[in-house]
């Protein structure tokens, strides 16, 4: 399947912020997010390239949970063609097509 390219816009909540921030780290990169109003919050912004939203949203909250098993995520993935998919932690909530 072609790689498209998407447009990553979340928020994760957790209860052990240190170690999600280095999954953060690991799978994003420097300056892909910061700390988020509240403890435990982290805000994700990047571009990234994938065959889907669900699995990168799914790779993505797998990586999380493995390292804190109650990381909540709410993330918004913007495709090239401008459909929006809104999910919130495993399942999709809302897509929104141009």
């Amino acid at each position: 399947m072609a790689k498209r390219r998407f447009v990553i816009d979340a928020r994760v909540h957790t209860d052990s912020p240190d170690q999600v921030r280095r999954v953060l780290q690991d799978l994003l990169g420097e300056g892909a997010f910061e700390q988020g109003g509240e403890q435990g919050e982290f805000i994700v912004r990047r571009e990234i390239e994938g065959a889907s939203a669900k699995d990168l949203n799914r790779e993505l909250l797998s990586a999380l949970r493995r390292s804190e098993k109650k990381t909540r995520l709410r993330a918004e993935w913007t495709a090239e063609d401008g459909t929006v998919y809104r999910f919130f932690d495993y399942v999709l909530k809302k897509e929104f097509r141009p």
